[in-house]
């Protein structure tokens, strides 16, 4: 968590520099959601080990059962605490969308071990899904659904599709020249997403950094309430334990990133994105510690 901290510093200080800002970090934006993230999580099935595709189906029925909650909460609860309605949308991103593809994935294998990294992909397809149409849909609209069927032939969305595709089929052992273009474009994901928030944080004055209290309940409900909440409603349907386990820390993860670049992407004002996601990174140092103290 320090480490990816200070990817976000970097950010912070090529803003001040002048090496990133304004239309470098839209272009940057751009580039990281139509191209390296689709090759990311193209990638993230062609590993060595290919996971049991009998496994698929209940793991995606978990997946879509937690982000129905996710999303019936997300949509609910930011009228209570959020004054602003042109802002209760991007309330709505942050309490129902995690970091989960850029932090959710190492945290998982560093707590249940490398082979925990496949239930977490499958158990994070319907975020996939759920952020190119919904996520979308709460950046540009607030609360108001305008849904457009394009978004589910985003290049994110295809490359779900082509994933899932992969493990039906069962084609294991991709030819190294397939994957590795894959890998190599994918891994710019990660660093290039934190870079943009750094250097988002910078264009921002520093007393709005640390946020309204608006930002704080926002984040005590992502962090903490809202997974101890489908933790509980998993234990109570019947969900096995272990993926229930690492399904509660996929959704303790701070604030996906995808939502500042989205901002900056359709030209909306990135100020309160920026500011959730900040806090809600620096408070799951702790947070992430405490969700495991359950198992």
């Amino acid at each position: 968590m320090i480490i990816l901290l200070l990817l976000v510093v970097a950010g912070y200080l090529a803003n001040k520099s002048g090496l990133m800002g304004g239309d470098f970090d839209r272009k940057l934006s751009n580039f990281i959601i139509n191209i390296s993230c689709p090759c990311l999580i193209t990638a993230s099935v062609m590993g060595d080990t290919m996971p049991d595709s009998r496994l698929i189906f209940p793991l995606l029925a978990v997946g879509f059962f937690t982000y129905s909650m996710l999303f019936v909460l997300s949509w609910w609860l930011p009228r209570y605490f959020v004054k602003k309605t042109d802002v209760q949308g991007m309330y709505s991103f942050m309490l129902m969308f995690g970091n989960v593809g850029f932090i959710g994935y190492p945290i998982v294998a560093s707590i249940f071990g490398s082979e925990a990294v496949f239930y977490a992909s499958l158990l994070n397809v319907p975020n996939t899904l759920f952020i190119f149409v919904v996520g979308t849909v709460f950046v540009l609209g607030g609360q108001k659904l305008r849904f457009n069927p394009r978004t589910l032939y985003s290049p994110a969305m295809i490359a779900s599709y082509v994933s899932i595709i992969i493990v039906v089929m069962g084609w294991e052992q991709m030819p190294r020249v397939v994957a590795e273009p894959f890998r190599l474009i994918g891994g710019i994901t990660v660093p290039g997403a934190l870079l943009v928030i750094g250097s988002s944080m910078a264009q921002i004055g520093r007393h709005h950094i640390l946020g309204s209290p608006s930002t704080y309940i926002m984040a005590a409900l992502r962090l903490m309430i809202i997974p101890l909440t489908v933790f509980l409603m998993s234990r109570l349907a019947g969900v096995d334990e272990t993926v229930n386990r690492i399904n509660t820390i996929l959704i303790g993860m701070p604030v996906a990133s995808y939502g500042t670049m989205f901002c900056l992407k359709y030209g909306r004002d990135e100020t309160e994105m920026v500011r959730g996601t900040l806090v809600t990174t620096i408070l799951s140092v702790v947070t992430i510690p405490l969700l495991t103290m359950l198992f």
